[in-house]
């Protein structure tokens, strides 16, 4: 198989802990590295932790003022010494105001250029960075010699262009154009891109110039979030250890109909509970309904450390996706459904890689986006069949543990490492740019 385009996870193997048979590379000690994961998912820690694990210096990078899910991000007794955080923030930022985003995301890459600028690096790894505040990275990157290699989660451009087309028509569109434009300056001057998913390939091939500096690598889930019996001492304190949960949670946003979520509690109105655990715009708009369902409860969204028994509380795992963002973003909280051994319900095009696995690996069922009489239908099919939701959770938590070790993950992105600074050595002291905050 070429270099360019492993795919990781996916064959097949057994789960291990992390790093189990495995050395530090020899260079790793020399090598300073920043991740940088906007959001703080746990499994972008999880990756932190054993690069760390192997030797490198690496400090984890993060939107503090994100009230997306969160991993954790406190320093254990048994860290390796080289690994450390770095909580951002930036004052009176908003996700609903798009003025205020804006300026919001021009402050967050100042600020995650002046880390960069002041930490000092080899390697700069960044994801799920919005497109003007990653613009900024490229140049902190090449002042301090570091090589630049964003972790594409989604194209944050083109699903803006159609999110903000949808909303505004031809000022939307070019809005667009202009994200669309940073976007592919930023993968021009990548030293390694990598990429989710292999449909993101001949978009990010043709943006970025160069097919060979472009990696796929999918996204895992943490398997610490391991299956619990329902009834813990989070569902019984929440009222949830009885009855039958329809379960979501996450991030509830701009990519994501509430609606559906909404129907199908009407629908289950007597029979079950819609429990929906999130942050967002759409989770926002449900708190504001008037009448909503008396069987649709809302949690404010749940902490890495309760994040097991609130998946636990699933009799099953809802996820949904929008058809204008299906194409370009994967839903991450289905790798933590998987892990957490709960059957998926998940509303998303079939071509998104979520519903390709779902599908593949018999782990879930897969509805079109918006297709709220479908997503009902399915629900209504789960609700009624212990014995197919009872395979779909097993055939999930088997796939995970066959493919989301930590450690093999970590080869893969050692490689992409090993690829970036092959290509660009690091520059002579004397060639760097001064560094400036």
């Amino acid at each position: 198989m070429n270099d360019s385009s492993f795919r990781l996870p996916g064959g097949t193997g057994t789960s291990r802990p992390p790093g189990a048979g495995r050395r530090p590379l020899p260079t790793a000690a020399a090598i300073k590295l920043i991740v940088h994961d906007y959001a703080g998912h746990p499994f972008q820690v999880e990756l932190s932790r054993e690069l760390a694990r192997r030797g490198y210096d690496v400090v984890h990078a993060y939107f503090a003022d994100d009230r997306g899910p969160k991993g954790d991000m406190r320093r254990r007794p048994d860290d390796p010494p080289g690994l450390s955080f770095r909580g951002l923030h930036v004052g009176g930022y908003s996700k609903d105001d798009f003025v205020r985003r804006r300026f919001g995301d021009l402050a967050y890459g100042r600020a995650l250029a002046a880390l960069v600028r002041r930490e000092g690096a080899d390697l700069v790894l960044s994801g799920n960075t919005p497109t003007e505040a990653q613009e900024a990275l490229p140049g902190a990157c090449q002042s301090v010699g570091a090589h630049f290699i964003p972790w594409v989660q989604d194209f944050y451009s083109v699903a803006a262009t159609r999110l903000l087309a949808g909303r505004l028509g031809w000022p939307g569109w070019l809005i667009g154009a202009f994200y669309r434009r940073l976007e592919r300056r930023q993968l021009a001057r990548a030293d390694a891109i990598v990429l989710i998913t292999e449909q993101f390939r001949a978009l990010a091939e043709r943006w970025s110039g160069e097919p060979g500096k472009v990696f796929t690598i999918e996204n895992w889930g943490h398997l610490g979030i391991s299956p619990l019996p329902k009834a813990t001492p989070w569902s019984l304190r929440h009222g949830l250890a009885h009855g039958f949960n329809f379960l979501y949670s996450g991030t509830l946003g701009l990519k994501h109909d509430p609606a559906m979520l909404v129907q199908l509690a009407r629908a289950m109105a007597g029979r079950a509970r819609v429990v929906v655990a999130a942050q967002g715009s759409g989770m926002a708009r449900l708190a504001r309904m008037d009448a909503r369902p008396d069987n649709l409860v809302l949690l404010p969204l749940q902490s890495f450390a309760d994040l097991p028994s609130t998946l636990a509380c699933a009799d099953v795992a809802l996820a949904l996706i929008e058809p204008d963002a299906g194409a370009f973003s994967v839903p991450s909280k289905v790798q933590s459904y998987l892990c957490a051994g709960r059957p998926v319900l998940l509303s998303s095009p079939r071509e998104n890689l979520a519903a390709q696995v779902l599908e593949r690996e018999r782990a879930g069922l897969v509805t079109a986006p918006g297709d709220a009489a479908a997503f009902v239908a399915a629900a209504e099919r789960l609700l009624g069949d212990a014995a197919l939701r009872d395979g779909l959770a097993a055939r999930g938590r088997a796939y995970a543990e066959a493919t989301y070790d930590i450690g093999r993950v970590a080869d893969r992105f050692e490689r992409v490492f090993g690829r970036a600074r092959a290509r660009r050595p690091a520059p002579a002291a004397h060639d760097l740019q001064p560094t400036t905050e």
